[in-house]
């Protein structure tokens, strides 16, 4: 049984394309980089933190895999995550305004006795935005709770001039490389089946 450890519309959303049955769990962990922690070392070990903390809700399910996944915006060696206010995402975006910047989505798959993980790196341009452009987008509320300050699926597709890369990943979970780790698994199918179990199978404090 697979379960999903996350209660990410966008990622449920993306999860259900392939196919396969699954179950959501709710997790609460600390997303909070360590100092000097490469970003690669941080998205890596959330993910994987993720996965790991809602496995501890499912031990008693036989052959339970959890997949897990954290994406996060990167510029000058800054990581940039979820805006604490309006401010803050305005900030974000002045920051990322007319540059590129890069987008690392990890995703861990974990079971009782093994372990499997990928990383997807992309790269987004966006185009120069003005101050009425950010003040407009602000408003929209479309930039709460994304990393980055922005939904590559919304509105802010209007905004991005150049993407390398993977667009599931930084809309938060790679398809490509999850498809690949759910097949190393053993848990894709020939003929994946088209009704999906997304029921929240149990909630971790």
């Amino acid at each position: 049984m697979l379960y999903l450890a996350s209660q990410s519309p966008r990622r449920r959303d993306l999860l259900t394309l392939l196919g396969l049955p699954f179950g959501t769990l709710d997790v609460d962990v600390p997303e909070v980089r360590q100092p000097g922690e490469p970003p690669e070392d941080y998205v890596n070990r959330v993910a994987r933190e993720k996965a790991g903390t809602a496995l501890l809700d499912v031990v008693a399910v036989p052959e339970a895999w959890i997949l897990g996944a954290d994406t996060e915006v990167i510029l000058d060696g800054d990581v940039f995550g979820k805006p604490r206010d309006d401010a803050d995402a305005a900030a974000m975006l002045r920051r990322l305004s007319g540059r590129t910047h890069e987008v690392l989505s990890a995703v861990s798959l974990i079971s009782a006795g093994r372990e499997l993980q990928v990383l997807s790196r992309s790269a987004v341009s966006l185009a120069t935005l003005d101050e009425a452009t950010i003040t407009r987008y602000v408003a929209s509320g479309e930039p709460r709770g994304k990393a980055g300050a922005y939904a590559i699926q919304g509105i802010a597709q209007a905004f991005i001039s150049r993407l390398t890369g993977s667009y599931s990943g930084v809309m938060g979970l790679p398809l490509f490389e999850t498809a690949q780790l759910l097949d190393k698994a053993g848990l894709m199918v020939a003929a994946p089946q088209t009704a999906v179990d997304t029921a929240t199978a149990g909630v971790v404090a």
